[in-house]
């Protein structure tokens, strides 16, 4: 039985790939997720703000009050001397390259051009495989259009992509106007890889201390449904591999996001919610499923039902929502 598929040009030992989480951030929980059988893992992110906010706050602290005493700035190093910004992530690029064999594919989430590549190229010198750019925004300028935002997310694929010599994966959410049209905007760009989508937390309120404070609800299979239709609608269309993340639990997921078109299915929540040796579960269940229907291999099922190979091609445009509309039980019904 062959569970082997190709990503961003990397033969994997199977589809099942770990998503950014903080459970990457122990190299112990990484060498668990290979032998629980993972094929590949992407790190947790690394944010522009957040080494800003570093720097910011040790550039306050160290001089904070030193106005009243002027020689007590000599006291002081300059700021960039300490060693504040990305080398902690670039070192465990370093060590987790050295603890497993499978591809470590890091996170990026940039907010200047600058950062996105300045950061991007360290990152590929650190020893990534490939580079996962997470285009988490929100836009909240009521003078900046929905083209210019899709605008700018091109512009930093492509400077991404002009920077470095490893594949680039573009992970990014299904906001847009015209998902189809972004898709093949950003395939243009250059992306080897599209991840869909990238889960945005909301906010909640805290009534009793009166706080805002993010609120983060783990996925469940049933929020695998808009990746699938997306994946089985872009199959075959773009140059980009297709990565599923979001609602992948079970090898049943696996299954629908491969046979839709995905090259991987991407897992966090369920890691979290039944642990890293759930990859092995999730492999077993793949293999029994594929030995009882009689699939030789991951390749034989890669995009059977997607848009274009299924037959069912309305199955995945407005017709189907007419026909989901029309099926709901009497009791759901106005």
């Amino acid at each position: 039985m062959d569970l082997t598929t190709t990503y961003l040009g990397m033969k994997l030992r199977s589809p099942l790939v770990v998503s950014a989480s903080p459970l990457s951030e122990e190299i112990s929980n990484i060498k668990h997720m290979e032998d629980a059988g993972a094929g590949a893992v992407v790190l947790y992110s690394l944010f522009e703000e957040q080494l800003a906010l570093e720097q910011y706050e040790l550039n306050y602290h160290t001089t904070h009050g030193t106005e009243s005493f002027a020689e007590a700035l000599t006291y002081f190093p300059e700021p960039e001397e300490f060693h504040v910004g990305p080398e902690g992530y670039l070192e465990h690029i370093r060590k987790a390259k050295e603890a497993v064999d499978i591809p470590v594919i890091a996170s990026l989430n940039g907010t200047s051009l600058d950062g996105w590549t300045d950061f991007a190229k360290l990152i590929e010198q650190a020893g990534a495989d490939a580079l996962e750019l997470n285009l988490y925004t929100i836009p909240m300028d009521m003078n900046v259009s929905g083209a210019l935002v899709e605008q700018r997310d091109m512009q930093v694929v492509e400077a991404v992509k002009q920077a470095l010599s490893i594949p680039v994966a573009v992970k990014l959410s299904p906001f847009f106007s015209n998902m189809a049209f972004m898709a093949k905007k950003l395939d243009e760009a250059g992306a080897d890889s599209l991840v869909l989508f990238n889960r945005f937390y909301q906010p909640d309120i805290n009534l009793e201390t009166l706080e805002v404070y993010p609120h983060v609800l783990l996925s469940t299979s049933y929020d695998m449904r808009l990746p699938l239709r997306w994946i089985a609608i872009l199959f075959d269309r773009i140059n980009a591999d297709l990565a599923a993340t979001s609602g992948v639990h079970q090898a049943k997921d696996v299954l629908k996001m491969v046979m839709a078109g995905a090259n991987v299915t991407m897992m966090a929540s369920a890691l979290m919610k039944y642990g890293i040796d759930h990859i092995r579960t999730v492999e077993t269940d793949l293999h029994a499923w594929m030995v009882e229907h009689e699939y030789e291999s991951i390749t034989q099922m890669h995009g059977s039902m997607s848009y274009r190979r299924s037959g069912e091609s309305n199955a995945f445009e407005r017709a189907q929502y007419m026909r989901a509309v029309s099926s709901l039980p009497p009791e759901f019904l106005p």
